[in-house]
């Protein structure tokens, strides 16, 4: 599946000069279905060389030539949808619809971002005395490094290299091991669109070896990474090391706060909608059910209506709705989880299980587990996989602390028919997005990140470049006229 791409280096594809090779499985089949290069030290020199290049020439671009390919990109990748998403769907098993709406998402930043790489606008102070003028100015930060999960293999690297592109930055795009044909169609699609050789890297290979070297090199100005927690705190202390900015979208573990007002069965709908998206591997996935007392039974059971509703499968078969997990150990982990909670008092609703009707691949069966503790490991660990915790409460004060409870503050959603219930609750909740009466919080336009653990920066939205920009004062003294 991967034969005409590799490491990108001055826009050409190649092999690693090692001649090495890891494979890629399905984790709807087990079955290999590709290889890419094996990159190490040899592979990082030679990109971080092109990246400085590229630097060197997009930087020098005007905002609206380097807007234009943008576009022309975006244009590209609409018009790829299928092939893009048929890859991405191999590779991860996501069922097609899904896949196509990622795809077509990632195209929607390269145009957001063609767009603010004409607004980056400075400042004009006004001085104190006459002869002075005072100025800040943005400038690129400088080459930048992208480090994406496989979650959504195109849209995560595509919300790296979109904004820093039309910062005037170079990037170095590593994608996830387990799912890297997506950002390798991505980046075809800015080759193809003209982007100067260098502007966009990519290097596979040992995900936690290569993100090292590559930080540790002074070329690298600024990290950009989506992984989880432990991750990005060891991410963290490697860019401490060089003093190099970084902007971190780590996990999380949303709860969802269902008010005595709410639909109790609109809002399970749209809760188990959301929850069961890409098997419920999402970061801003629903993940903690705080229904309150009185709605308890509709809630559980339009809950699981839906649960029964879905088709697990291989996503690209006809009439597949939850496709697998990324890995086997991923499904031990999630079984596991579900039966903590059931020994700690939690009653099963639905699934628990692998499928019985699937003899192969990484799948589990849409769970619900109800009056689930707080102490249950999976509402106090992200549990990243397709078993939603429910559980009751009884009073708003009550159900605000539970769900601040926790060290992660990325999303959390409220379901109310009370605007003042509902504005209230979302201004008490300690994350960096909330949706009310509402569980689509990512789009090229809105800012996505969170706070606490969670990590800090922003993604998308007019504050999105802002991580790729160095801001420089000038203060400019006119000399006297003869």
């Amino acid at each position: 599946m991967f034969e005409k791409f590799g490491i990108l280096i001055d826009n050409e594809w190649r092999p690693a000069r090692s001649g090495k090779t890891m494979a890629v499985h399905s984790p709807a089949t087990e079955e290999k279905i590709g290889e890419v290069p094996l990159g190490d030290s040899a592979d990082v020199a030679d990109v971080l060389a092109s990246a400085a290049r590229g630097f060197a020439t997009w930087k020098a671009m005007a905002a609206w030539d380097r807007a234009k390919i943008m576009r022309r990109a975006a244009d590209l990748i609409r018009e790829r949808v299928e092939d893009i998403a048929a890859v991405m769907c191999a590779e991860t098993g996501k069922p097609m619809a899904e896949a196509r709406g990622e795809t077509l998402g990632t195209a929607d930043q390269f145009e957001w971002f063609a767009e603010e790489a004409k607004r980056v606008y400075g400042q004009i102070i006004p001085a104190r005395v006459p002869e002075q003028r005072l100025s800040v100015i943005y400038q690129p930060v400088g080459v930048c490094l992208s480090l994406s999960a496989w979650n959504f293999p195109a849209l995560l690297p595509s919300r790296k290299i979109a904004a820093a592109l039309a910062a005037g930055c170079s990037i170095v795009a590593r994608p996830a091991s387990e799912a890297p044909g997506s950002c390798f169609k991505i980046v075809e699609a800015l080759v193809d669109a003209g982007i100067p050789p260098g502007a966009v890297t990519v290097i596979t290979g040992p995900s936690s070896k290569l993100a090292a070297e590559l930080i540790a090199s002074p070329v690298i100005r600024k990290v950009s990474l989506t992984g989880s927690v432990a991750v990005g705190k060891k991410v963290l202390a490697q860019c401490a090391e060089g003093i190099k900015r970084a902007s971190m979208e780590l996990g999380g573990h949303a709860p969802v706060v269902i008010h005595r007002d709410a639909d109790p069965v609109a809002s399970a709908k749209a809760s188990a909608m959301a929850k069961f998206r890409n098997s419920a591997q999402v970061c801003i996935s629903p993940t903690r059910f705080y229904v309150h007392e009185s709605l308890k039974q509709p809630f559980e059971d339009a809950f699981v209506d839906f649960a029964r509703s879905l088709v697990v499968g291989d996503g690209r078969k006809d009439g597949v709705t939850m496709g697998p997990m990324i890995r086997g150990s991923a499904v031990d982990a999630a079984l596991e989880m579900a039966q903590d909670a059931i020994d700690k008092g939690g009653r099963l609703l639905h699934g628990g299980r692998r499928p019985a009707h699937l003899n192969k691949g990484h799948f589990i069966e849409p769970t619900v587990i109800a009056d689930v503790p707080d102490d249950a490991r999976i509402m106090v660990e992200e549990p990243f996989a397709p078993i939603a915790p429910l559980t009751t409460f009884k009073d708003e004060d009550e159900v605000i602390e539970r769900a601040n409870a926790l060290p992660f503050g990325l999303a959390a959603y409220v379901f109310s028919n009370d605007a003042d219930r509902a504005q209230r609750t979302a201004e008490r909740l300690e994350s960096g997005m909330v949706g009310i009466n509402e569980m689509l919080l990512a789009g090229a336009e809105t800012p996505f990140g969170g706070i606490k653990e969670s990590g800090y920066g922003r993604e998308g939205g007019s504050i999105g470049i802002k991580d790729y920009l160095d801001p420089k004062f000038i203060r400019h003294r006119l000399l006297p006229s003869d």
